[in-house]
């Protein structure tokens, strides 16, 4: 349920970027918002737009949202909170796909098989995504896929990265079988995102992140308080079974 209401809110937030889109820079735009389009043999279309979140991205967005509705730079901020929250940033990779398909019906399930983000040499699976994309589509459709942003040790994966390509498996339509995959790649070594977690939003979020943490730690600290009575129990058992030999 609790993933289900982040998707709504998330949905919200896009309903708004996407309306800001249209008056944003439009080189900004273009360098992280690339459409793929494929005639019908029938004279239908598919389009296949992928957007990835890059700090100058969304930073133009938020300003062009501020701009066009006169807001302060606390509404400002609160609105940046938000969309940082949504998108996840701190513990993934969000790309929001959409699909415009008037040709034959597209079927995609289980969709998160369809898609790799490659890194350099190594390849990654989503770890979530909009789970609407699994059901037949025909007509618009758009959602979220998030890719893990850090590997098993805690290292960022884009760390001296120079490009990464969202690789869409080309099944996904019989309009693009023809092609071996649907590739965008995005020079992700131009983007800053340390940028954006400036100001009130950047202190929110990391009240947030540090709230998890401390959370984080008191479980574990209670595990091993938990852990550390069982010992104490056994040490206990024992040292008085060897008091009771000694005294034989």
């Amino acid at each position: 349920m609790r993933k289900i209401i982040s998707f709504f809110i998330l949905a919200f937030v896009l309903v708004s970027l996407a309306a800001g889109a249209s008056c944003a820079d439009e080189k900004i735009l273009s360098r992280w918002r690339q459409k793929k389009s494929f005639e019908g043999e029938l004279g239908g279309y598919l389009d296949i737009t992928a957007t990835y979140y890059a700090a100058e991205y969304i930073e133009a967005l938020v300003q062009d949202e501020a701009k066009k509705n006169l807001w302060t730079a606390d509404e400002t901020d609160q609105y940046k909170y938000q969309m940082l929250r949504s998108l996840n940033l701190d513990e993934t990779i969000p790309i929001h796909i959409e699909f415009d398909n008037h040709t034959s019906t597209m079927h995609m399930a289980p969709f998160d098989k369809m898609l790799i983000l490659w890194i350099g040499k190594k390849k990654y699976s989503p770890v979530d995504y909009d789970k609407r994309f699994n059901f037949a589509l025909q007509g618009k459709r758009d959602g979220m896929v998030f890719f893990p942003k850090y590997d098993e040790k805690g290292k960022s994966l884009l760390e001296g990265a120079k490009t990464v390509r969202l690789a869409i498996n080309s099944a996904i339509s019989g309009e693009t079988m023809k092609f071996n995959s649907i590739d965008y790649f995005w020079d992700v070594h131009k983007d800053n995102p340390e940028g954006l977690y400036k100001g009130k939003a950047a202190s929110r979020l990391e009240l947030d992140r540090l709230i998890k943490r401390i959370e984080k730690l008191n479980a574990e600290k209670q595990d091993l308080e938990n852990k550390l009575g069982e010992i104490n129990g056994e040490l206990a058992t024992i040292n008085k079974r060897v008091e009771e030999l000694q005294k034989q």
